[in-house]
């Protein structure tokens, strides 16, 4: 980065920082951001003092949100089992992330700082890891300039950048480039990858091929476990099911007079709900709908109560973490996300329980959603009479349900083998 393009960043980011210290203490996502920066020196400052054993080797981990920390989940896991000397530190960037973030174990977990020199000198010198690895594509250029001042060996994990990426305009590039040359090892999820990644500025001495460590995540956690059985135990029906997750509204736009038009052919099918955001206004819209209906209705959160009602003719999921092993009830799954701007979720975790995975038609950006498709494991919905027929088509053919779920759960099991090999990039650079 040159040195007019360096001030202007580092003045947007000192911008950045003044707003932290005001932000309001209510407010949406945004609001939110800034307000988790206020005092945020002085918390890692706080656990370098309190809990950072400078005998132990530190690795730090960083991902942006929830998607890319499910990517470095499984590389933490092999750390500790494999090297348990290790301290590890986790940040992540986004406040939906903060909750999953202390679920992780990690020695420290904490927001990322904005990205100011002064902000990155204190965080690494807090630390004082010996490796740094990003998830995925979130790179701070600041953040990795100091950490190569330092002799901190560098590393960017399950990397992927789509075709068409913003990341390859020349305006993100002049900003980034010298970041992503700095890395000593990158772990791309494919050859094409690779590729788009060395134009961004990655030496191409550094890239290996590694996959994506979230199929290794989505196989772990779709086998058996007892916590997920003493979860699922009260909602098993052998009802048709159809588990939808992560639903906006522009999902259920078409989704839910589909599923109404569909019940004509299989009445006694069950409707499981997860909304992306659960919250009050979007639960009590759905609840509407389904007494508008006439359809009875549970709500998760009812569980642990005496009032629950095993059979109804729609869950709906009230709280979050479950839907990951929500899957496993399903016949058929929708994932939501495809009807709106924000994108697909992950599709991966019901093709995991060998589950065939309906979606929107805004898919263009998940790989894995092209993968279902052309290995016919899965399908683009475009709207609410595609939805009907492509239900009742598998809801009331198990032998083609069961042959595409077959094909979804084969496209998972061979993806795996990426978190060892994204692991040994790690330990590649403690070692040397």
């Amino acid at each position: 980065m040159n040195f007019l393009l360096g001030g202007a960043y580092e003045g947007a980011v000192q911008l950045a920082r003044a707003a932290a210290a005001v932000a309001p203490a209510r407010g949406g996502k945004v609001v939110a951001t800034f307000r988790a920066r206020r005092g945020i020196r002085e918390r890692y400052q706080q656990w370098n003092r309190e809990s950072r054993n400078g005998e132990r080797t530190l690795v730090w981990m960083h991902a942006s949100s929830v998607g890319e920390g499910l990517q470095a989940r499984p590389v933490l896991d092999l750390l500790r089992t494999g090297q348990p000397h290790l301290q590890l530190a986790y940040t992540f960037f986004s406040p939906s992330a903060e909750a999953f973030a202390r679920s992780l174990g990690a020695d420290f977990a904490e927001y990322l700082p904005f990205d100011s020199r002064g902000d990155a000198r204190i965080a690494l010198d807090s630390l004082a890891p010996r490796v740094l690895a990003f998830s995925k594509l979130d790179v701070w250029p600041a953040l990795v300039a100091a950490a190569r001042e330092r002799g901190v060996r560098t590393a960017l994990l399950s990397a992927t950048l789509s075709e068409g990426s913003g990341r390859s305009s020349w305006f993100s590039s002049a900003f980034t480039r010298a970041a992503y040359a700095a890395f000593d090892a990158v772990g791309a999820v494919d050859e094409a990858d690779a590729i788009r990644l060395m134009k961004l500025g990655v030496r191409e001495q550094v890239v290996s091929v590694t996959g994506d460590t979230r199929f290794d995540q989505v196989w772990s956690r779709a086998q058996d476990s007892p916590a997920r059985e003493a979860l699922l135990a009260p909602l098993r029906s052998d009802r048709p099911t159809l588990v939808a997750g992560s639903t906006w509204p522009a999902d259920e736009r078409e989704l839910l007079p589909a599923w109404i038009t569909m019940r004509t052919q299989v009445p006694d099918a069950r409707l499981i709900i997860a909304p992306h955001e659960p919250t009050h206004a979007h639960l009590a819209h759905i609840a509407r709908w389904a007494a508008a209906h006439k359809l009875t209705l549970a709500r998760t959160s009812a569980l642990i109560g005496e009032g629950w009602k095993a059979d109804t003719d729609v869950v709906l999921v009230d709280g979050v973490g479950m839907l990951g092993d929500l899957y496993a009830l399903a016949d058929v799954a929708y994932v939501g996300g495809g009807f709106h701007a924000a994108g697909l979720h992950s599709v991966l975790e019901p093709a995991a329980f060998g589950v065939p995975v309906l979606f929107g038609p805004r898919h263009d950006q998940s790989r894995d959603a092209a993968t279902l498709i052309a290995n016919d494991a899965g399908a683009a919905v475009t709207d609410g009479s595609a939805i009907t027929a492509r239900l009742e088509a598998l809801l009331t053919r198990p032998d083609t349900r069961g042959a595409e779920g077959a094909r979804a759960q084969e496209i998972v099991e061979k993806g795996r083998g990426a978190s060892e090999r994204s692991t040994a990039l790690v330990t590649g650079l403690l070692e040397g």
